[in-house]
């Protein structure tokens, strides 16, 4: 009966008691199948995890610059991974990268949330932020308004060293 209408016969539940069997165009079905697979994985979102890299004894600007990508990856709805790099002697001094990454948990505010706590892997410690809350365009308009603040912060910063070197003693 298949044959005659240029059909296949196929077995779609082996289990069943009696077996399922229906006339269908194979090719067409699995051609149906494969579209409905690329379809469902053309719409998810893939998620990456992107790495801003510092050292403990960071400057003001490189930090605000680092700051202002992560935020801006946290943004685009990826995954950040803040990596201090100690070398030589700072490495008696993990502290230091702790304090860093405990202010740049605060900068970033509810830009993003972290995803545990730092974390010490021989000569780097890490800590994962993930995108933070989304509420339209409250998120968009604190983010420069986060990165001006540490900015404004560090130029008050980089002024009064300024003014202290400036003045005789």
């Amino acid at each position: 009966m298949a044959k005659e209408q240029f059909f296949d016969l196929v077995e779609v539940a082996p289990e069943a008691r009696p077996p399922v069997c229906r006339i269908m165009d194979f090719g067409k079905f699995l051609y149906q199948q494969k579209k409905k697979t690329h379809d469902s994985r053309k719409k998810q979102k893939t998620i990456q995890v992107k790495e801003v890299k510092f050292r403990p004894n960071i400057d003001d600007h490189d930090y605000s610059v680092k700051l202002r990508n992560a935020v801006r990856f946290l943004d685009e709805g990826d995954k950040v991974k803040a990596t201090v790099q100690f070398r030589g002697r700072e490495m008696s001094k993990p502290e230091m990268g702790l304090k860093l990454l405990r202010r740049f948990t605060a900068d970033l505010g509810e830009q993003g949330s972290a995803e545990g706590s730092a974390e010490m892997a021989g000569n780097r410690m890490h800590m994962i932020f993930g995108p933070g809350k989304k509420s339209s365009k409250k998120t968009t308009e604190t983010a420069p308004a986060a990165v001006a603040a540490v900015a404004k912060k560090t130029t008050q910063t980089a002024q009064a060293a300024a003014v202290a070197v400036a003045k005789p003693q």
